[in-house]
């Protein structure tokens, strides 16, 4: 199969966390999402918008989980949010049982997933993200799987400004 694209870009905070929501309205148990980009780029800016895209209480703080690795959310669905940034290797990650999570009922999020893309499952939908400047991000999401690829086609093609891509590109 083909890997299928949309990408977005936001010009501030707020419309990466509504991008994230549009996304969180999408998701269902067992989807994976995979984020990638530099420090300060909006991986967890987004995942407060997949928050509330699955439910979890606008009165809930989303904070990422540098130390504590994973933080869990209750919501429609439940979200695993993880944050692979403070782990040295793999055998840590594993250690901690994290990618256990890939196979729970609920949503895993992975912020710096592209360290060891190949413990994700293949139905894993990949978001990258990549500065533009002081306040502009390129938010490309990518996947293979089928359900991946049904996620990025059910994605809307209007209000941020956002192009299609085709197979490989990004």
């Amino acid at each position: 199969m083909k890997e299928e694209c949309i990408t977005y870009y936001s010009g501030s905070d707020h419309e990466t966390i509504r991008l994230g929501q549009q996304l969180g309205l999408f998701l269902r148990d067992g989807d994976v999402i995979a984020l990638s980009g530099e420090l300060g780029s909006g991986k967890t800016w987004f995942t407060k918008g997949l928050a509330l895209g699955l439910g979890v209480s606008p009165g809930i703080v989303v904070t990422s989980p540098s130390f504590s690795l994973i933080n869990e959310y209750e919501g429609r669905v439940t979200l695993f949010h993880m944050d692979a940034y403070r782990l040295q290797s793999l055998s840590d990650f594993l250690s901690a049982g994290l990618e256990e999570y890939f196979y729970q009922d609920g949503v895993a999020v992975m912020e710096w997933a592209d360290r060891w893309p190949e413990i994700l499952p293949e139905w894993s939908l990949r978001v990258e993200f990549a500065i533009v400047n002081n306040r502009s991000r390129k938010i490309t999401m990518c996947g293979y799987n089928p359900r991946a690829i049904e996620i990025v086609r059910n994605m809307p093609q209007y209000g941020m400004q956002n192009e299609k891509c085709g197979p490989g590109d990004k």
